[in-house]
This record gives structure tokens, C-alpha cells and sequence, in this order.
């Protein structure tokens, strides 16, 4: 008898166990989107996304709306892992532990920080058969207004065919090589750790060799101070202070900016990025202070950096659901970040060519220009607006799009040029 009472207990545990974990999909077997209840999924200015019924589960009627807007909104099948109407099921059908049933007749509408015409104007720019994706937020607030990842899917394509990623979100949920955006955090190092960093001067001519191995750059930048070396994004002066700072200043640096951790976006999990822990040599060292080596960067959580930047050094963690209450946190030092922030206008200013390629926006910006070994390079252009009205922090990274300014760049004034007059 206690033999049974033992097996007993154990099985409802394992029941209500399993149950809680996947009671809701048990009370929509026969149909995952006709519980009885009513969703809409709608942008932060009424536009809807998606919406289901009893009898209907449907998208926008516009198809550019869908494909732009389908990493954020998924699809009713989970086919992409970062879907609201995958990942927010639950809070949309009304399911219910205590009764395990959904509420027949219940109406629930989920409306988002996002624009759905910024990220229209973001797909469009970065063209359908490109490989990439752009994030903006608001950094004084934390709400996400855009953020798009192509190639992309129309939910309503029934062909079954997509391109390769075309399901993965790549502002959240992978990594690429960085390049040169990641001389930003070797700048902050630099800032702090080195006390003489302002009165340094570096010399740049043809290529420079560290233990040996030489450092080539795009231009000789002869001699050059701190924002000039920033400025010209001079693989010569970055990785004499790279060296400088020390592999393991540099690893404390990528680890308190948390580029080595997942986040969470409103419940999302976010991937993770990488950095060479184990020893690795002075050459080496100079390698990963640039971006390369096997740096690994996660584009949402360069854009997290940037805010912080941008925001005197505090984040207001991003977030896409406007009443949930942001975590605030000082990410970077006060001074660091105002830093920074002088230096990455002065970038725009002096070497962007600012009044050209970004008329009448206030930028602060920088290029990366990641090359990936076979001749070919991941372009990324990063940065925000230092703008009361228009406070928006950015990350735009084409895949194998070459100089950083040229494409992302440009891609990135269109968006914002856009942005500034309509939002």
C-alpha cells in the first residue's frame, strides 16, 4: 500500500508538473488559434499586426507590414523564436492554470512601443534579398520603436519556401563579428585605465607589427591623438592600445557592458556575444581590441550600450510593452560616457562628413567595416541622435555589405531622416 501511495504521489507530480508546462497547448490541441477568445496585436499608433477570433486568425492586409513586422509578431505556428503570438500565447488566449481552460469571449489587445512604419521604412531601405537588421530606441525611455531583420517572411506565403535565416532574428538572437564599432568599448577602457591616453600620440604608415604580426590600416594616418585615432578608426593606434590595456582589462570591460551575456527584451531572451578568454598574446590581443579575432557581437547589445552612451551613461533597459516598468541602471561611468559621446559626434563631424551623408541630423556616430577572411566584410554603422526631440539610439548591420559608412550608413540616414519628420 505505501508502495502504490508512493507511485501515486510521484505520478501527480509529474502530471502537474508537465501540466503547468504545457497545459495551454493540451487546451488548444484541436486548434492553437481558436480558443473562443479575441487577440490584436497593435503598433504603438493603432496599426494591427495581428489579430484572431473565434473564427479568423489573421495579419495586416499590407504585405510589406507583415514581412517587416514578422520577427516581432511571429506567426501561428512558432516558426520564428522571438513571435509575440508565440511567445505572449498565454497572455493572448486568456489560458487559465487554475480551471485549465481558455476564457471563451475574452478580448485582449497587446499594443507595442514599435512604429510599424519606422520598421516599413527600415525594410524597405535595407532592400528584400539583403542579409541584416537595424534596432532603434527611444534611450531617454527604453521603448523600442524599431527593429527589423531581413531577409524576412510573409506569414500569408504559402509557397513553404524561404530564403536560408529568413526565420531567425538577427537584432536578438545572433552574433557577428564586430569590427570596428568595438574600438567604442576599447575607447571607454582606455579612458579609465590609461591616465595619460590625451597627451599619447600614434604614428600610422603603411602597417605596424606587434610581436611580429602586422597591423595594416585602410590610409596613413601619420600622427594622430585619442579622437583622431577614433575618428579614422586606425587599426594601428587601437591595437598598441589594446595592447596597452591588457587582455584581461579588456575581457573585464566586455563582461561589465554585458556583451557577454543574454538579456531579456520584455521576456525575449537574447543570444549571447564572445571574446577571447583564455590567453591569447599580445598579437592577438591588438586583434580582439579592433573587432576581429573571435569577437562576437550580438547587435542588441551593442544597442544597449548606446543608449547608455547616449543617456549620460544611465540605461533605461529597452523594452516593447509600455507598461511594463524598465530596469535603470549607471552602465557606464558619467564622465566615460560624455566622452564617448564627444568623441562620437566629433567621428561624424570630421570624418562621416556629416552636413553630406546626415543633413540636419545631430549624429553621433561610428563605422565598422568587419572583415570576415574570404575578402568580404560585414558593414555596421552605430551611433544615436543627440537630440531632445528625437532621442534615438540606433545598430545597422548589413551582412557582407562592405564599408560600414557607405552602406549601413547611408541606410541609416534614410531611416532617420524619415524618423525626424514623422514620429
Amino acid at each position: 500500500m505505501l508502495l502504490i501511495a508512493a507511485f501515486v504521489v510521484w505520478g501527480m507530480g509529474v502530471y502537474v508538473s508537465r501540466y503547468v508546462e504545457h497545459g495551454e497547448d493540451w487546451a488548444l490541441y484541436f486548434s492553437r488559434a481558436n480558443s473562443g477568445a479575441t487577440g490584436h496585436i497593435v503598433d504603438r499608433n493603432g496599426i494591427t499586426l495581428a489579430y484572431f477570433d473565434e473564427t479568423r486568425s489573421v495579419y495586416s492586409p499590407d504585405r510589406i507590414t507583415r514581412a517587416a513586422n514578422y520577427h516581432i509578431t511571429g506567426d501561428y505556428w512558432g516558426r520564428t523564436g522571438t513571435g509575440i503570438l508565440s511567445r505572449l500565447w498565454d497572455n493572448l488566449q486568456g489560458f487559465s492554470l487554475l480551471t485549465g481552460t481558455t476564457h471563451t469571449g475574452v478580448s485582449k489587445q497587446l499594443t507595442l512601443t514599435y512604429d510599424a512604419r519606422l520598421n516599413n521604412r527600415i525594410y524597405e531601405a535595407i532592400g528584400e534579398w539583403a542579409s541584416g537588421c537595424m534596432l532603434v530606441c527611444n534611450y531617454r525611455t527604453g521603448e523600442m520603436l524599431g527593429m527589423v531583420s531581413a531577409p524576412s517572411v510573409d506569414p500569408l506565403d504559402g509557397s513553404g519556401e524561404q530564403r536560408d535565416g529568413a526565420f531567425i532574428n538577427r537584432c536578438i538572437s545572433a552574433s557577428f563579428t564586430p569590427g570596428s564599432i568595438f574600438k567604442l568599448i576599447t575607447a571607454a577602457a582606455a579612458i579609465e585605465r590609461i591616465p595619460d591616453i590625451d597627451s599619447r600620440r600614434w604614428y600610422c604608415e603603411d602597417e605596424y607589427k606587434i610581436a611580429g604580426v602586422p597591423f595594416v590600416c585602410v590610409a596613413n594616418h601619420y600622427t594622430q591623438n585619442f579622437d583622431q585615432a577614433l575618428a579614422n578608426s586606425c587599426n594601428v593606434a587601437f591595437a598598441q592600445i589594446a595592447v596597452d590595456l591588457g587582455q584581461n582589462t579588456l575581457i573585464q570591460y566586455v563582461r561589465d557592458y554585458g556583451f557577454l551575456d543574454g538579456h531579456s527584451l520584455s521576456g525575449l531572451p537574447t543570444a549571447k556575444g564572445s571574446y577571447p578568454l583564455e590567453f591569447v598574446g599580445d598579437p592577438e590581443t591588438g586583434w580582439s581590441g579592433i573587432g576581429q579575432s573571435t569577437d562576437m557581437m550580438v547587435p542588441y547589445s551593442m544597442l544597449r550600450f548606446l543608449c547608455a552612451i547616449a543617456n549620460g551613461g544611465v540605461l533605461i533597459e529597452p523594452h516593447f510593452l509600455p507598461d511594463e516598468t524598465p530596469v535603470i541602471n549607471q552602465l557606464v561611468k558619467p564622465d566615460t560616457a560624455d566622452r564617448l559621446k564627444r568623441m562620437m559626434r566629433n567621428n561624424a563631424v570630421t570624418h562621416y562628413e556629416a552636413d553630406v551623408n546626415f543633413p540636419g541630423l545631430p549624429i553621433c556616430a561610428k563605422t565598422g567595416t568587419a572583415e570576415l577572411g574570404d575578402g568580404a566584410s560585414h558593414s555596421w554603422f552605430v551611433g544615436f541622435l543627440d537630440d531632445e526631440d528625437h532621442p534615438y539610439a540606433f545598430v545597422t548591420l548589413i551582412e557582407r555589405g562592405g564599408f560600414g559608412l557607405s552602406k549601413a550608413g547611408g541606410i541609416t540616414n534614410e531611416v532617420l531622416q524619415w524618423a525626424v519628420k514623422n514620429m
